[in-house]
């Protein structure tokens, strides 16, 4: 029986104590690779805990992909080597069929969709506004206005390469306190968007590398390497995201993947394919690196948010011994876009030491792209609690009209003809379609009935790539719940046989 002092815990919770615990000793191999936990209700009974902390201790360590559950057995620790070589090939998700001569052939980069007929009660399933409600103005034009009057010569002052250094103080702190990111200031760099920090990002690594996209994936990164004439290619995933086959056998230098919450897939990537990844960059003979965009890891619905690749790498390496420094092969990207507002370009971006004095030499000709106003008020925004509380706020909105939106579906018409993945992270889901129609056709209903929404198959960078059945990116970040009603509604109109 796994045995542990609860008195020790600090200032953990129970659950997250427990699965400290459990995680540092499959980590470190006191518990054997496929070795069978105890139960739930033996375990709790042992350490005199409640069986829910144990449930929920155990269910973020599979989430994770530290442990795996077998239906009737019970729960089995999940093996981690990490060596590349002799690996058994994973089950690859099937490659999708042509498309029908009726839809044509899908572009690589969608094309803009034409704008829609006028309606005063369209629903967006697609952008990522906020609704004005979710936004704290007043809180917000109180802190503009303290910044305003306190840091007259900070505004006015030319502004660094890298950011503000009060900004990249915030960001470094919350990190390490939300994200468990062992992160300085030095190593941060803000700038305005995502797309920029990519950009930044590729010129930092070199053009002269071959990088791999998610595939399907974010289509932005694809758009700029090739306006910058930067050599890319599409990986195909499985069900645990990118795999290393796939990136030796593509020959990528580089590798730009979205672990926590894959875009528009909602694959999580277990440890055990983290790890691979990880062993792939360390290559004696080959410098790799990889690119990880942690875009909308704070909507995590269950469970702990999961431990970044940037941590995983940093923890174990290399140190740079005149510095003291660990070098580090994970460039970390993240975005204020998604949890406060698109309309704020600010996003982050974190470099492991190595990359540092390389980032100042080569690219320190920049200028921030970030207002030095917009700057000084996130920070306080952050360092006062006020990002915090906001984040919490949030999340429960999304959550709430994420259960009824599902619910609801659940019990229409069409329940029966549709599958639900991916909806416990992120600010998406998808949803799978029984019906005859093709991808067209389907997105042609949609419009008519007043639903604006992303088809799966838009986001695939090959030709001729769609699902068996067509399947939406639905986005409910915009969406209110009055709205839900309606929404299914039509969605049942536009679905009828």
């Amino acid at each position: 029986m796994i045995t542990m002092d609860i008195a020790q815990r600090g200032s953990l919770t129970l659950t997250e104590f427990l699965y400290s615990q459990l995680k540092e000793r499959i980590l470190a191999g006191k518990l054997a690779p496929n070795q069978k936990l105890p139960s739930k209700r033996s375990l709790s009974s042992h350490l005199g805990v409640s069986v829910i902390t144990v449930q929920n201790a155990y269910q973020q360590l599979i989430d994770e992909g530290y442990v795996y559950s077998v239906e009737k057995r019970g729960y089995f620790v999940t093996p981690l080597d990490t060596g590349i070589h002799d690996m058994p090939s994973p089950k690859k998700i099937p490659p999708p069929p042509q498309s029908s001569s009726s839809e044509g052939r899908p572009e690589r980069i969608p094309p803009q969709r034409k704008a829609l007929r006028l309606q005063p009660d369209l629903i967006n399933l697609r952008d990522s506004h906020i609704h004005q409600e979710l936004f704290p103005f007043t809180l917000w034009s109180r802190l503009m206005r303290k910044v305003l009057q306190d840091s007259k010569d900070r505004i006015l002052s030319p502004l660094p390469p890298e950011g503000l250094w009060e900004l990249r103080l915030a960001v470094a702190g919350y990190l390490g306190t939300f994200r468990n990111m062992a992160v300085e200031p030095e190593q941060v760099v803000i700038g305005a968007g995502t797309e920029y920090l990519y950009s930044l990002a590729l010129q930092l690594l070199g053009r002269h590398l071959r990088y791999g996209v998610e595939n399907p994936g974010y289509q932005k990164p694809a758009r700029i390497m090739e306006e910058m004439g930067v050599g890319w290619t599409p990986v195909t995933m499985d069900a645990s995201g990118v795999t290393v086959d796939e990136l030796v056998k593509q020959q990528v230098d580089a590798v730009l993947v979205s672990p926590a919450h894959q875009f528009p897939s909602g694959i999580i990537m277990p440890i055990k394919r983290r790890q691979e990844l990880l062993a792939w960059s360390r290559n004696q003979h080959q410098q790799r690196f990889i690119i990880e965009d942690d875009y909308d890891s704070e909507f995590r619905f269950t469970g702990r948010p999961l431990e970044p690749l940037f941590s995983l790498d940093s923890a174990n390496a290399r140190q740079d011994a005149p510095r003291g420094k660990k070098m580090g092969q994970v460039i970390y990207l993240n975005t204020f876009t998604k949890t406060l507002t698109p309309s704020l370009r600010i996003s982050y971006m974190v470099l492991p030491w190595n990359l540092v004095r390389r980032f100042r030499q080569q690219l320190g000709f920049y200028s921030c792209t970030v207002s030095s106003i917009e700057q000084l008020t996130l920070a306080r925004f952050i360092q006062e609690g006020h990002y915090e509380k906001h984040l919490a706020r949030r999340k429960n909105h999304y959550r709430n009209v994420r259960d009824s939106l599902i619910l609801q579906l659940a019990r229409s018409p069409l329940a029966s003809r549709i599958a639900i993945s991916g909806k416990d992270a992120g600010l998406h889901f998808l949803l799978q379609v029984d019906t005859h129609l093709s991808h067209q056709n389907l997105q042609q209903r949609l419009e008519q009935a007043g639903i604006q929404v992303a088809l799966l198959n838009q986001f695939f960078h090959l030709e001729a790539e769609a699902s068996r059945h067509p399947v939406l990116v639905v986005g409910y970040s915009t969406l209110k719940k009055e709205q839900i009603p309606l929404l299914v509604e039509r969605l049942c109109r536009a679905l009828h046989p």
